[in-house]
């Protein structure tokens, strides 16, 4: 997708829809979806990554949108949804000679101050990256593809694409830029449906045509498959059969042997019938060897029927996913990135996610006495009070993901106090923070004293040498509370 015609497209959605506000986002290792808000049919944007970076605008219920949502982890609504659900499009930012767009976000801290933050979209074949800045949080943790620097890209000089478009457009340059003039997009109507229409087009020939060939060329190889055992279980039916008739020969020639007792090369009973027995082998040796095959044939008879039972039944339920797939582009979730717990594999309740299962295990004191730290609440946010000198270690360093709070009393011996921040906030309420702060002053030597200062400081920035005592750390960057200690 070009430069001009990429900013072009979102400037037009701009001026005609306004500021509205996103629904929800998802993403995936290919794309990431915003869901607008405040439409009767629910639409959204798709910037495209892979196989070739493009913006797309589809339906929410477009099988493209429904394929590419479905490949995003359930843990991706978490990570990208308290970032950007309910921010507003302020602005677009772009060149026309670079295929990269901007788009500005205001949304309403929890603080209840208001945050611009950008997303950008590279829109380079081969380099194709999506980031999001002004926001106090990893890069890594809101980025998809190549990273690429925060600043716009300054270009030197007119490429082709802009060419092209100053020679077709000239004097309505500006114009088309901005997204007026719907001819930039071949089809019919306004900008946005024809960005709809040529969005839908191009969804079918990068998602949907070759997932429908990727289902076709699964669905011939497991017919195939299918068929081979079914071969196969045919000739062992077959071979199994054909062994079958030596055990009523050695019926008829067991119910004579008083008689033929040693008989060798041939057997001849009273109605005159001949049985031919093995080279070498008498008619008593004869007998016992037919019963045993027979009795191994009936065996594997038995064994073929239930493979067949078997294979139907896979072949029932492989017919029955073909369907429940809609062709194979409707796709079920991937699971979480989390460890199922045993509870949840035997149907006796949801799994524990990852961090609270860490927690656990890292979690134990190395005594074997209990936990390493105290769990309370304060208003919604879990505060972990760490018991110990290695215990602290363990809660800092183990069990604290680097976007929690950390809090310690200033130059006292006392507990690691952690603030749990699982949406990535950065800002946490300041009453909270008090709170945090007062069971740090408590849980130290400090506890008998009067006002004391506690430092804030995230988990990020907190590192522990080589060869530091147990509890020991060094804080990169800081602030200080002064409170009371309280229990």
């Amino acid at each position: 997708m070009d430069a001009p015609l990429i900013l072009a497209l979102g400037r037009a959605w701009l001026r005609e829809r306004g500021e509205l506000p996103l629904e929800s986002v998802w993403a995936s290792g290919r794309a990431l979806g915003l869901r607008w808000a405040g439409r009767k049919a629910a639409e959204g944007w798709v910037l495209l990554l892979q196989p070739r970076p493009e913006l797309w605008l589809l339906d929410a219920n477009h099988p493209a949108w429904l394929r590419l949502q479905a490949e995003t982890p359930r843990d991706s609504g978490k990570l990208w949804g308290p970032v950007l659900s309910g921010a507003r499009l302020k602005a677009v930012e772009g060149d026309p000679r670079e295929r990269w767009l901007g788009l500005l976000f205001q949304r309403r801290a929890i603080t209840g101050r208001l945050e611009t933050l950008r997303l950008a979209f590279q829109a380079i074949p081969g380099r194709a990256g999506i980031r999001v800045d002004g926001l106090d949080v990893l890069v890594p943790r809101l980025g998809l593809g190549a990273p690429f620097p925060a600043a716009a890209p300054e270009p030197q000089e007119d490429p082709p694409p802009l060419r092209r478009w100053r020679e077709r457009w000239g004097s309505d340059l500006e114009r088309a830029l901005a997204g007026e003039i719907p001819e930039v997009l071949e089809g019919e109507g306004g900008l946005l449906d024809r960005h709809r229409a040529w969005s839908e087009a191009r969804a079918e020939a990068l998602v949907l045509e070759p997932a429908r060939a990727a289902v076709e060329r699964r669905r011939q190889a497991e017919a195939a498959r299918m068929e081979r055992l079914a071969q196969a279980l045919a000739r062992d039916r077959a071979k199994h059969l054909g062994v079958l008739p030596l055990k009523l020969q050695a019926q008829r020639l067991s119910a004579e042997l008083y008689r033929l007792k040693g008989v060798t090369r041939e057997a001849v009973l009273l109605d005159g019938t001949r049985i031919e027995l093995p080279e070498g082998t008498q008619a008593e040796t004869a007998v016992q060897a037919w019963f045993a095959v027979a009795k191994k044939a009936e065996r594997g008879l038995a064994r073929v029927a239930e493979l067949e039972a078997e294979l139907g039944r896979e072949r029932a339920a492989w017919v029955k996913r073909l369907e429940a797939e809609g062709g194979g582009l409707a796709l079920e979730p991937p699971p979480a990135r989390q460890t199922i717990g045993k509870g949840a594999a035997k149907g006796k309740g949801p799994a524990k996610d990852k961090g609270t299962k860490r927690m656990q295990a890292e979690g134990k004191r190395k005594d074997g006495k209990g936990v390493a730290f105290r769990s309370v609440m304060v208003d919604g946010f879990e505060v972990l009070i760490g018991k110990g000198d290695a215990e602290n270690d363990q809660l800092t360093f183990k069990v604290a993901d680097n976007t929690d709070f950390w809090l310690h009393v200033a130059s006292v011996p006392g507990s690691h106090v952690v603030i749990r921040n699982p949406d990535k906030l950065s800002e946490l309420p300041r009453h909270v923070l008090e709170r945090a702060a007062e069971l740090a002053a408590y849980h130290s030597k400090a506890r008998d004293g009067g006002k004391v200062e506690v430092h804030l400081a995230r988990i990020a920035d907190i590192s522990k040498p080589r060869g530091f005592a147990p509890g020991k750390v060094i804080l990169k960057k800081w602030i200080g509370i002064r409170v009371y200690p309280k229990p």
